[in-house]
């Protein structure tokens, strides 16, 4: 695993209002692999069948308790979870976190709260660096540097994280740096089939990649637009 976004996620909540909220919320954010299940019986059953990379465990179930089905996971493999409950009682809280778990949040929560801790675990887990790695050699935009391993732009006032979308936009105009990527070619490669009425939203992606990678957004250097065609990744400027 190269980004945090490459993470596969398994949700476990009986609640289906919240269920479909935290897979918007992670999606929205930018994670591509997400499943969900209701019960302790559907969350085995995800869980031997796609190998989640982490998994988001609600206490209660209504066929059993997130801390025995923690166990189980556990016993089969050393996943990062993260506990989500109504309940605030300290001794739930501490019972969770005793038994292993990476995190415990109670709902209510702020979904920022939640990406921020999921984001750490997986860093904490896949991306500490503790196998050592060749030094990635960065994309160099002017003042700024973008690391498409790390899914990092470096600029002049510190480091700042691309979405997986603006990560996927980004690759693909790179790879035809100079030339013209149409905004079917660009859609096509963040949705895939049935990209159709995606324009608008890709024009929203490429302004926020723009505040990211340009000194001046609002004249950009880099990401350049072909009027009523694509955007082309302009080339390294020649002394």
């Amino acid at each position: 695993m190269k980004h945090i976004y490459e993470c596969s996620i398994l949700i476990v909540d009986d609640n289906p209002q919240l269920l479909d909220m935290l897979f918007s919320i992670l999606q929205k954010e930018g994670y591509q692999s997400l499943y969900k299940a209701s019960s302790c019986r559907e969350a085995r059953s995800v869980f031997a069948r796609e190998t989640p990379d982490l998994i988001i465990l609600d206490v209660m179930l209504p066929d059993g308790d997130g801390f025995s089905l923690f166990q189980e996971f556990r016993a089969a493999s050393d996943i990062p979870i993260l506990f989500l409950s109504a309940k605030d009682q300290d001794n739930d809280r501490l019972l969770g976190l005793g038994l292993g778990a990476d995190d415990y949040l109670t709902k209510p929560f702020l979904p920022r709260e939640l990406t921020l801790r999921l984001a750490a675990i997986i860093r904490r887990t896949y991306l500490s660096g503790s196998h050592p790695q060749k030094e990635e050699t960065g994309l160099k935009l002017g003042s700024r540097t973008v690391y498409f391993e790390r899914g990092t732009v470096d600029t002049p006032k510190g480091s700042v994280s691309l979405t997986a979308k603006e990560l996927l936009i980004l690759k693909k105009l790179f790879e035809n740096r100079g030339n013209i990527v149409t905004f079917d070619a660009l859609c096509d490669t963040v949705w895939g089939d049935g990209y159709y009425t995606y324009e608008n939203t890709l024009m929203v992606h490429i302004r926020r990649l723009r505040e990211k990678i340009e000194e001046d957004p609002s004249h950009p250097r880099w990401l350049l637009t072909a009027r009523g065609i694509g955007y082309r990744l302009a080339q390294e400027e020649r002394a």
